[in-house]
């Protein structure tokens, strides 16, 4: 990560800002986040709110939230709640700054006004498909349209209808009269406004023309005042298009453009259109299914605002387009979740334990570290009895070479409690393992060996009396894929989607201490992962667990591969 001269955190926008500062082109900064509401904000969205935001915070100035909702075909109201949601779950405030594009309706008619009288915009009753043809391509020049050469009058009466309701959807359209050659095809006689005869979320039916999202942009930001108009570099051809409808305003301020390189990550879409289609087809419970890369998901499944921001800014603003593993976002939420999540005992596949040396009614209380990475989180109870459940797969019958769990005749160490011998194995019918019986040994309470005995095994285990029984959910990635765009013929991205994404575990038994948890908590269960409670399915009598991440860090794996090859 770039820093300045005062550690600060500093890239090629944060430089542009201070030239401009520095030469008195603009005397303080304020930028906008300018989400449209057409579906829930994802991780790349992420990375533009943690820039915007904090960029504004260095030089102290201010950020906008700033819905551009031009169209109302595919705008929703649960798509702003969530948005805010996400805006403020980040950590990040807008103040009294909330903004809509269709705040602006009334002027940015009133602007379209203008360049019709000036003679630089007309009402066009060509096709869409005709409009799209005589757009030419990037080695051929465009067609001028036959009605580009209407007088200003004819084109103000017509535009006036089209605001009346008088025409239906695609018989006309308001097109920027520009330069049909230019080889800059944004610049060749842009649609300016649509007819779309369909209410408004915010503005009802007061409208029946919409403005085209190119013809708002740069309006939006001039009329806020925005000096810096920080986009994704897919906008960049655009710009010009930009500066060319403000430089036909001159009474509106110019902010300036900036753009740098979205975010791409390994094992997933990033495209609102295709995080849609995820959702309609049934492939995924919702925008918020823990599997996908929305920030409502990535919440839902455990993660943390300061680990998201830790990773837009690790991974830093460039100008080149790159693809980042999903396996650093992992690693950064592991590397805060090692340092703050408290640990707990959770059994997930259980395997019932009787203990038959133990004294029936005995209860015992062993004390165990919260988190072993901060002395500052304190102790807790852990209760112990006759009977306990372990791992299944904390047993095998017939084990290989090198297998330190338990099995018939061997001993284990049951963390913070006492080292216990399997001496039967119970079956049922069918030759599936049903329950073990086990002896304890007295004199290794807290796992201690007094006559030096090793003891190769350490598992995890839970009081029978005292478990709460929980649905446990572990979700891995939505592809298998690396780049699930990339798709072989006759193929589908949805055809790369991970069977295996998400495995559901009904009946597993938690410590008890977990029917205390709420939402937004983190929790490490030793040796399986971290857990969260889920914010939507849990209920009192059956909680639910999300698996947020795994405790394999394969990031520092692919760093050392790397290291080592260089």
């Amino acid at each position: 990560m770039q820093q300045d001269d005062n550690g600060r955190e500093s890239n090629f926008i944060h430089e542009i800002i201070e030239r401009d500062l520095e030469s008195g082109r603009f005397d303080h900064v304020h930028t906008r986040f300018p989400p449209e509401p057409n579906g829930y904000l994802h991780i790349g969205h992420a990375k533009s709110i943690v820039l915007n935001f904090t960029t504004a915070e260095k030089y102290g100035g201010k950020c906008n939230l700033r819905f551009d909702d031009t169209n109302p075909a595919k705008e929703d109201e649960e798509y702003i709640r969530s948005i805010i949601e996400d805006v403020k779950w980040l950590g990040f405030d807008w103040e009294d700054r909330l903004y809509y594009a269709s705040d602006y309706f009334e002027k940015f008619f009133r602007y379209a006004v203008k360049l019709i009288k000036e003679g630089k915009a007309y009402v066009d009753h060509s096709t869409p498909e005709e409009i799209s043809r005589m757009r030419g391509t990037p080695t051929k020049p465009g067609q001028e349209s036959r009605y580009r050469n209407r007088s200003p009058e004819e084109n103000l009466e017509l535009f006036e209808k089209m605001r009346k309701g008088e025409f239906e959807e695609g018989e006309c359209v308001l097109r920027a009269k520009i330069d049909m050659k230019s080889p800059n095809l944004n610049l060749r006689d842009p649609v300016m406004y649509r007819i779309k005869k369909l209410p408004h979320p915010r503005t009802g039916n007061r409208w029946c023309i919409y403005p085209m999202y190119d013809w708002a942009h740069g309006l939006e930001d001039a009329i806020e005042n925005i000096t810096h108009s920080i986009c994704t570099l897919e906008f960049e051809n655009h710009r010009p298009l930009y500066d060319w409808f403000l430089d036909q305003l001159p009474e509106l301020p110019h902010p300036r453009q900036i753009e740098f390189a979205r975010l791409n990550l390994t094992y997933t879409v990033m495209s609102k259109r295709k995080l849609l289609e995820l959702v309609k087809g049934g492939y995924v419970s919702g925008w918020d299914d823990p599997r996908m890369p929305t920030i409502s998901a990535l919440r839902r499944r455990g993660y943390t605002p300061s680990s998201i921001r830790a990773f837009c800014k690790r991974i830093g603003v460039s100008k080149v387009e790159s693809t980042v593993d999903i396996a650093l976002l992992e690693f950064v939420l592991r590397e805060e979740l090692n340092r703050k999540a408290e640990r707990r005992m959770a059994v997930l596949d259980p395997l019932p334990v009787e203990i038959v040396n133990y004294p029936e009614d005995k209860i015992e209380w062993f004390e165990a570290d919260n988190n072993p990475e901060d002395p500052s989180a304190g102790k807790r109870k852990l209760p112990f009895s006759r009977r306990i459940f372990i791992e299944r797969d904390d047993f095998m019958e017939n084990p290989p070479r090198k297998y330190f769990r338990l099995s018939p005749g061997r001993e284990v160490r049951l963390k913070h409690a006492y080292i216990i011998k399997c001496t039967e194995v119970v079956k049922n019918g069918n030759g599936r393992v049903t329950s073990l019986k086990c002896t304890y040994d007295p004199a290794t309470r807290g796992g201690s060996t007094p006559d030096g005995r090793k003891i190769r095994g350490t598992i995890h285990w839970v009081s029978e009396r005292h478990a709460i029984s929980a649905e446990v959910r572990l979700y891995e990635r939505l592809f298998i894929k690396e780049n699930p765009l990339d798709t072989e013929e006759g193929k589908d991205f949805t055809d790369y989607i991970n069977p295996d994404s998400l495995i559901v575990l009904k009946n597993s038994k938690l410590e008890a201490s977990l029917k205390d948890a709420k939402p937004g908590e983190n929790y490490q269960f030793l040796r399986k992962g971290y857990f969260c409670l889920d914010s939507k399915d849990s209920t009192k009598d059956k909680p639910v667990f999300n698996r947020t991440v795994g405790l394999k860090d394969t990031w520092a794996k692919i760093q050392k591969r790397e290291t080592e090859r260089t």
